[in-house]
């Protein structure tokens, strides 16, 4: 480099005049030369010959601001009269605006390039002017706003490059498509190449992807530029799907997975998906390709579906496959079979109660051997309420309302939470939903079904309890004279209480009457004297009969427990009468009595509540045999009356007197003490 250009930095502010002299200087070292004069010297040299910039350029200060204003970037390449145009308007707002350019005039100028319709040249324009105007704006000083501005300023040129970028984009893929459609016509063979993921590439440039057996072309390109490359790319994409389908015909069922919206994926890609068939168990299978899968491949693919879905089905719903192709049914048992494969396992009682009443022990013992349980409330297979099975007997049920146009497979809501017993009942939900789900509706709350059939037995063992053997004792809950009180045994199975669970009582036809019963009042201040749990002495006063709700129990003596007695005889024991919830299966009980009344005949045995007669059941649901009645037609009439009189019998041995220490003292004591009862 033999010469380099120089100007000088030591400005002379002092006048107009001084500071043209000092950019003017010439450099006093060798090798140097003076720099040929910039935009901003152009426009210095334009403003000293303005007599009204001169005038205002009167003092030092005013100087520098003039040379500030000087330094704008002509970044719009126009003339520089044009320019120096521009530097005097903004040195006159700034030395006669109050030190500030107007922002409404600003704001006019940066409205002129908002906008971005436009050819190329017309967009790049617009960008220049706006650079202008953000690099006064980011001048400290010049604006009452500058922040403001700087942003609104920057919010536009990214606005009108954004343009300028789809039109350049546009123009090279127009030349693009150009070159690759006159080499296409040249029958030129293009380079196209098939990634790992799927992606597409013809001559380096990506044109879209292939998904399953569907090739999705590139969205950003052109329509005529789109459909170019992938007239280019059809000879790779047919390549891949052939090379894809004779995988899957070959592939092991770990590789393929049913989907929850009934779609088959093979490595996390659609091929195929589900439509309802002639049966429940056996729906059709479509596959999800584009025309370049036909011939024998794509036979192939579906016949290996078609295996993989009949194996899947047969491995989840087992029980429900075996129940079809059940041998050696006949009758009302194959009717049974038949309603339950085709309410996929879970069939409300109510629906076939008269026919499982007709079934003989033989017959039950049948479906018993192919996993069916006969519940209080619901005939069902309690291995098809595992998660797995559940979903899958969803998505079966759901073909056969997506084939009706009822709804969407994809579109059916979640159902309850793994784990959960009980949830909220959802009213949007299809008509049918909870049941296949494996819940029954109760109320406000949907309940699972095998859990409303343990609480079935804990309620069946309470409503009539009789002990098995003198020392056992009375389990929580149940009520002599029959009924049963709620415990936390009970809330506990469905996951919720209060007038949730009482809710759920009622929709499984539960009664419920209050009762007045009288109990020890407990100590306000010394806790020690009544030893007997409050649980036992409420229990000691229960009725063994079921008394009208407004009257209060009385209890012979006799049948108050000795522990209470001996609290009794130990202190006096104040009494207080206090109500009670009793629960009854309907038309049982208290509400007998009203239901002969409104009938004014006695129930006969098929009106009686399933509830009661799941009393008379066993475990399962069998029902239990009964007793033969006796035939006492060969009794002779009245025989009673043609005996004769028998003779009086001789009076008894006088009593002999009562040891005082014997319960019966006791008893006679307490019995004076409460004048003649004891409560």
């Amino acid at each position: 480099v033999r010469m380099l250009q120089w100007r000088n930095r030591e400005f002379d502010f002092s006048s107009l005049d001084a500071l043209r002299r000092s950019l003017n200087a010439m450099p006093r070292s060798e090798g140097l030369t003076r720099a040929q004069p910039g935009p901003d010297m152009l426009a210095l040299e334009a403003m000293s010959r303005d007599g009204d910039v001169v005038d205002l350029a009167a003092s030092k200060d005013a100087v520098a601001r003039l040379w500030e204003v000087c330094q704008i970037p002509d970044y719009r390449n126009i003339s520089a009269a044009e320019h120096a145009n521009l530097v005097g308007r903004i040195y006159r707002f700034l030395m006669t605006g109050g030190g500030r350019i107007p922002e409404d005039w600003f704001a006019r100028q940066l409205a002129h390039c908002d906008r971005s319709e436009g050819d190329i040249d017309t967009l790049s324009n617009r960008i220049s002017h706006v650079r202008t105007w953000t690099f006064v704006a980011n001048r400290a000083d010049w604006l009452e706003a500058p922040v403001f501005w700087q942003q609104r300023a920057r919010e536009i040129e990214d606005k009108l490059s954004d343009a300028l970028h789809e039109r350049l984009s546009a123009r090279f893929i127009d030349r693009r498509t150009s070159v690759l459609m006159k080499r296409l016509a040249q029958k030129d063979q293009l380079m196209s190449t098939v990634e790992e993921d799927g992606a597409i590439h013809v001559e380096g440039e990506y044109v879209g992807r292939i998904q399953g057996f569907q090739f999705v072309p590139d969205g950003a390109a052109s329509e005529a530029h789109g459909r170019t490359l992938k007239a280019a790319s059809m000879s790779a994409v047919a390549a891949e799907i052939t090379a894809r389908a004779r995988a899957v015909a070959a592939s092991a069922d770990p590789d393929l997975i049913l989907a929850r919206d009934g779609r088959i994926r093979w490595h996390g890609d659609p091929i195929a998906r589900l439509r309802a068939g002639v049966h429940v168990l056996k729906p059709r299978i479509d596959i999800v390709a584009d025309d370049q899968l036909n011939g024998p491949d794509r036979e192939a693919v579906q016949a290996r579906l078609q295996k993989f879905i009949e194996r899947h089905i047969a491995k989840v719903v087992e029980p429900l496959v075996k129940l079809d192709e059940a041998e050696g049914l006949d009758g009302t048992v194959r009717g049974i079979a038949f309603r339950l494969v085709e309410n996929l396992g879970v069939l409300p009682r109510e629906q076939v109660a008269e026919e499982v009443k007709a079934l003989s022990q033989e017959e039950r013992a049948k479906l018993r051997q192919l996993g069916v349980r006969f519940g209080a409330f619901n005939v069902y297979v309690p291995a098809l309420l595992k998660p797995a099975a559940s979903e899958l007997r969803l998505i079966l049920w759901g073909l056969g309302l997506e084939k009706d146009g009822r709804v969407d497979l994809a579109d059916l809501p979640e159902g309850p939470g793994q784990g959960l017993t009980s949830a909220v009942f959802d009213r949007s939900t299809p008509r049918g939903f909870y049941g296949v789900c494996g819940y029954r509706i109760c109320g406000n709350r949907v309940v699972r079904i095998d859990m409303l059939e343990r609480l079935a037995d804990i309620i069946r063992d309470r409503v009539f309890w009789r002990p098995r053997i003198p020392e056992e004792k009375r389990p929580a809950g149940s009520v002599e004279g029959g009924g049963f009180t709620i415990v936390s045994d009970m809330m506990s199975l469905v996951g919720c209480s209060g007038e949730d669970f009482q809710a759920i009582l009622r929709s499984l036809d539960f009664r419920m009457h209050r009762k007045k019963v009288k109990r020890p009042k407990a100590a306000e201040t010394d806790t020690s004297v009544a030893e007997t749990p409050p649980a036992e002495a409420a229990q000691a006063v229960l009725p063994t009969e079921a008394p009208p709700a407004d009257e209060p129990v009385e209890i012979p003596a006799a049948e108050i427990p000795p522990a209470a007695l001996a609290a009794v005889e130990a202190q006096p024991v104040e009494m207080e009468e206090i109500e009670i919830e009793i629960w009854w299966p309907k038309d049982t009980g208290p509400f007998r009595h009203s239901q002969d009344k409104k009938h004014k005949k006695p129930l006969r045995r098929r009106d009686k509540p399933q509830v009661q007669e799941a009393a008379k059941t066993d475990g399962d649901g069998a029902q239990k045999p009964e007793r033969p009645k006796r035939d006492r037609s060969h009794r002779k009439p009245d025989r009673q009356a043609s005996k004769p009189d028998r003779p009086e019998r001789p009076p008894r041995k006088p009593e002999r007197p009562i040891d005082p220490d014997s319960p019966f003292a006791v008893l006679g004591a307490l019995k004076a003490q409460f004048g003649g009862k004891s409560s």
